[in-house]
């Protein structure tokens, strides 16, 4: 089977004629709701606070433009690149990008206006919200924007530098930073060290999501850690971030930061823990990685649901 020949499901320009859903689905749509998660997590940590829900939902939708956003220039660059145009190890639509370019759904310069065009919707709500919650909120955003910008572009494309795990975890820590930010109004410990095992988890995703981009990446020259190592030796990078989300969670527990019925939410790192091992079995054969991918997904979206919960519940 020719694995450069669009694959069953991908986006085709016959199948995307409606404008209005074909920018929708170049958004990677059923990817989004990871930030969500992350809000739902940062709304959690400021229940002590007085709660808006107006303020809760353009937050939401700030954070779900600006990954959008992330989604979009990323198909993007990685097509300037060539790593999409070249995978024929893709595992659609977890891995390989979203295909519109390469499909002739959206040409390149469609695509880099759209990513800039939601970045530019998420500056603009930002602002609003600056003027409204405080100017300590700028901070955040920037850092946010100019992560999610550096990630793949040139000249830093960090992720080709084997920084791509680093920014994913300060991207979605500050989505719970934010979240929190503008309930509270001000800064608090509290989502930073709430956040990490949510933000860790995520971080899982980017990383095992490489494993069957791993060859296209490495011709294309984005040397993260999973294009540097071998596939066997690579998979223990996948323990290794797992471990530090549990231990960060455990330890928060440990020193009274969260209360014992938090490590309920250690129930998401089964699932994360069956991906694990079948990465370990098959990290050098991607295409039976689907169901870990789709596994380490399911892991990032439940722990910061059930800790959120537990956050909840312990106010009442």
């Amino acid at each position: 089977m020719n694995r450069q020949a669009t694959l069953p499901l991908e986006p085709t320009p016959t199948a995307l004629a409606n404008p209005v859903k074909r920018y929708f689905l170049a958004t990677r749509p059923a990817f989004l709701t990871i930030s969500l998660a992350g809000c739902l997590l940062g709304f959690a940590t400021a229940l002590d606070a007085s709660f808006s829900w107006p303020l809760a939902l353009l937050t939401l939708l700030l954070a779900v433009a600006t990954q959008a956003g992330v989604n979009v220039l990323n198909d993007y660059y990685d097509h300037l690149n060539g790593s999409d145009a070249a995978n024929v190890d893709r595992l659609f639509p977890f891995t390989g990008g979203s295909r519109f370019i390469q499909n002739g759904v959206l040409s390149p310069r469609q695509t880099l206006a759209y990513g800039l065009l939601l970045f530019a919707a998420g500056i603009a709500g930002g602002l609003w919200l600056i003027e409204t919650r405080g100017a300590e909120l700028f901070w955040i955003g920037l850092t946010g924007l100019s992560i999610g910008w550096a990630y793949s572009a040139p000249p830093l494309k960090l992720n080709s530098r084997g920084l791509g795990e680093l920014c994913v975890a300060a991207g979605f820590l500050l989505i719970v930073v934010g979240a929190d930010f503008v309930q509270r109004g001000a800064f608090s410990p509290k989502p930073w060290l709430i956040g990490l095992p949510y933000a860790l988890l995520v971080t899982n995703i980017l990383y095992i999501n490489q494993f069957p981009d791993r060859a296209a990446d490495i011709q294309a020259g984005k040397l993260h850690w999973v294009a540097r190592l071998s596939p066997g030796a690579a998979a223990h990078g996948y323990w290794l971030i797992l471990l530090a989300a549990a231990g960060s969670l455990l330890l928060l527990v440990a020193g009274g930061g969260l209360p014992r019925l938090a490590l309920l939410s250690l129930l998401a790192m089964l699932p994360a823990l069956k991906a694990g091992r079948v990465l370990s079995q098959h990290a050098a054969d991607p295409a039976q990685l689907t169901p870990a991918i789709q596994m380490t997904i399911a892991a990032a979206h439940l722990q910061p649901v059930l800790l959120g919960l537990v956050l909840a519940w312990n106010l009442k």
